[in-house]
Order: structure tokens, then C-alpha cells, then sequence
């Protein structure tokens, strides 16, 4: 998407918004009734009563996947788990886990807390309102507001929780403790997808968490997505792709299928594809495939474009643990190809990239997958 023409009005009035460090919150605590131009959404950009229809015509839903067998000893059992996670690798890039292992007070908690956080006074907020990436904990509307062609109806506040977690007085009160919790059980869910995404590429289970260093790093994501007085005008996030590893997403159940993931299907045009809504599953973790497992799978895992629409229902809290290279670390961790002897000769399709480049391609990219820069 090209970059908004930076007006003199549109300036200050994205300084205006900026400087009440209130977020999309302050404007509904407001009580705005209409959304502030620079949210307005160009028509290509929103989702299309076809959409609707075309999702309404099909019966496509995303995989879901029963982890129970992936730590049992039964080899049988969990050959079968490979083979589904294979699967959904290749031909979606989403599918939904359960029997996962995290316990159902961490996850109710975390959501809980970062519910909290979000409606807390702007003025406990203001301390963490930030786009310096040099912080562990960046709380802001909008990583790219002053960048993007339209604002994003959500809140969020990124923190940076592995290798190395915030120091307590960096974290805000609401999120203490329960998020450090929280990461800590997620990352041994993500061990194990990891694993088993190894011995769907054919090599041994602890490839891509020791090897490559898909484990090595995780930034949490957490968004607030209030009640949206103009669905129809603006998004809760743009049509992208993640730049991590592997993403692991928890959503409540508010504004349900708000979570859309683009589908390349056999009834429509390749160029097309369909617009499948993710709806939450209670006890369920979403899973997608990053833009760094495309390029280490040599394109045989998908990373593929996601949003999320506006609602009038809400707010809407969502967690996404993205497993990334952090800080220094990532100007020295090279992604390369597995080229296996599954592959069928098959050379490699990308060439060898710190995650430092791919990440400078993501943001030049505006969130859009980069992947193609780095194709042989």
C-alpha cells in the first residue's frame, strides 16, 4: 500500500490524537459516534459483501488439532498428530490446537489482565506509551500511524518476554506476574509445535527450536479492539502476514470471527481466494506459520494473509505470542532453506537471510510479506 499523503492537517491531527495517549479507547470513552478521517479505510482496502458470500457459500473451516497424542509414547499416535500439523502447514498455514497443555486459569488471566491494562486511566497508561523499540514494554495505538495509509481501530502493548523478561518495574501493575506466567507456558506449547513442525519437514524433532532458533525469542502482542462506532470505514488490522517463526494467538470470544484468514481455494480465481472467519473455540490457542518458517521449509509451510475486521461488538482481546529472533540476536541468526531429500530435487527456492533483513523487508513492506526479496 503506498504511504498516505502527509498533509499539513493530517499531521496535526495525528499529533492530536497521538499526544492524548488515550488510544482508540479514549475516542469511545469519549463517546465518538464517527471515526476521525484518518481512520477511514480506502474501499479496496475493506472487506466486500462478496466476501461475506463467498464464506457464506462454502463450508471450508479452519484444522483443529488434538495435541493429546504429541507427547505420548504411542509412536503411532503421534505420527498421526504429525501428519495433521503437516497438513495444515502446507495447505493453510492456520489451524487450531486444544489439549494443548496450558492451563485454562493462565489463559482466562492473561486475558483478564490485559483487559485491565487496556481500561485502566490514561494516566496510569501514559508511562508506557511508546515506538521506541528499545523498550521491553511499548504500550501505543498504531506502531506505524504516522507511516500507514489509515489508522487501525486497536490498542496494543507489545513486551518483549524472552530471551530475557522485563524487570518488574517495567511492567505495568496490571500485567505482573501473569504475563511472565503466561509466556512461560506458552513457550513450552511452542516447543512442542515446534517440534512436531520438525518432523513434518523430516528432521529430527529438535531442529528448529535448538538449530534454527525458532524458540530463541518471543515478543507478546497484546490488543484491544473496542466497539467500533463505524465498522464499515476502518480495519482492527490490515491484510498481512507474520514476520515470525510461528505465531500463537489467544482470542476471546467477542466479535467472534473477527479473525480472518485468506484461503487460496478450487471454486475461486487463484488471485482471489476466500476470506475465512476464525472464530474463537473455547480452550483453543490459534497457530499460523510465520514468514520465517516459509523461507526454513523451503515453501513447503505457508505463511499466508490474515486481518481483522472492525466490529460494533466489543472490546475484543486477543494475545499473539510471536516466536522471533529479538534484539542484537537477530543481526546474527541466519534463516536457510532445508532442502531435504522429501523435496524431490527440489533446489532451494529462497536465499539465506538474517532475520534482521527480513524484518527491515517486513517494515518497509508495511506488514506485507517480504518473502519474495529473498527468492532465488
Amino acid at each position: 500500500m503506498p504511504l498516505a499523503p502527509m498533509t499539513p492537517s493530517r499531521l496535526r491531527d495525528l499529533k492530536a490524537f497521538d499526544d492524548t495517549n488515550a488510544g482508540v479507547k479514549g475516542l469511545v470513552d469519549a463517546g465518538a459516534t464517527a471515526l476521525p478521517s484518518f481512520f477511514h479505510h480506502p474501499p479496496e482496502n475493506l472487506p466486500k459483501p462478496v466476501d461475506t458470500a463467498r464464506q457464506a457459500g462454502g463450508n471450508f473451516t479452519i484444522p483443529v488439532i488434538d495435541l493429546a497424542g504429541a507427547t505420548t509414547t504411542d509412536q503411532t499416535r503421534r505420527a498421526k498428530v504429525v501428519g495433521e500439523v503437516l497438513a495444515a502447514a502446507k495447505k493453510v498455514g492456520f489451524f487450531q490446537v486444544v489439549n494443548h497443555g496450558v492451563p485454562e486459569a493462565a489463559m482466562s488471566g492473561m486475558l483478564a489482565a490485559v483487559r485491565d491494562f487496556h481500561e485502566e486511566p490514561v494516566e496510569v497508561k501514559r508511562a508506557y506509551y511508546t515506538r521506541d523499540y528499545a523498550r521491553n514494554v511499548r504500550y501505543h495505538c498504531n506502531m506505524d500511524l504516522f507511516r500507514a495509509p489509515a489508522a487501525k481501530w486497536r490498542d496494543t502493548v507489545y513486551m518483549d518476554m524472552a530471551p530475557n523478561e522485563p524487570a518488574p518495574e517495567e511492567t505495568p501493575a496490571a500485567l505482573r506476574g501473569i504475563a511472565a506466567e503466561y509466556t512461560r507456558q506458552v513457550k513450552r506449547l511452542g516447543s512442542t509445535l515446534l517440534g512436531l513442525l520438525s518432523e513434518a519437514l523430516g528432521v529430527r524433532s529438535g531442529y528448529l527450536e535448538q538449530e534454527a532458533g525458532c524458540l530463541d525469542g518471543i515478543v507478546v502482542g497484546a490488543h484491544y479492539y473496542p466497539a467500533c462506532p463505524e465498522p464499515h470505514l476502518t480495519m482492527g488490522a490490515t491484510t498481512h502476514s507474520d514476520h515470525s517463526f510461528i505465531t500463537v494467538l489467544l482470542q476471546d470470544a467477542v466479535g467472534s470471527g473477527a479473525l480472518q484468514v485468506l484461503i487460496q481455494d478450487s471454486d475461486v480465481k487463484e488471485e482471489e481466494g476466500r476470506w475465512i472467519d476464525v472464530h474463537a473455540m473455547p480452550g483453543a490457542f490459534v497457530v499460523n506459520i510465520g514468514d520465517f518458517l516459509q523461507l526454513i521449509s523451503n515453501g513447503r509451510f505457508k505463511s499466508v494473509q490474515h486481518r481483522v475486521v472492525s466490529k460494533k461488538e466489543g472490546p475484543r482481546v486477543s494475545v499473539a505470542c510471536f516466536f522471533q529472533t529479538c534484539g542484537e540476536a537477530a543481526a546474527t541468526r541466519v534463516c536457510s532453506p532445508i532442502v531435504s531429500n522429501d523435496d524431490n530435487g527440489t533446489p532451494p527456492l529462497y536465499r539465506s537471510a538474517t532475520v534482521e533483513e527480513l524484518l527491515v523487508s517486513f517494515r518497509e513492506k508495511n506488514g506485507r510479506s517480504a518473502l519474495d526479496r529473498f527468492r532465488l
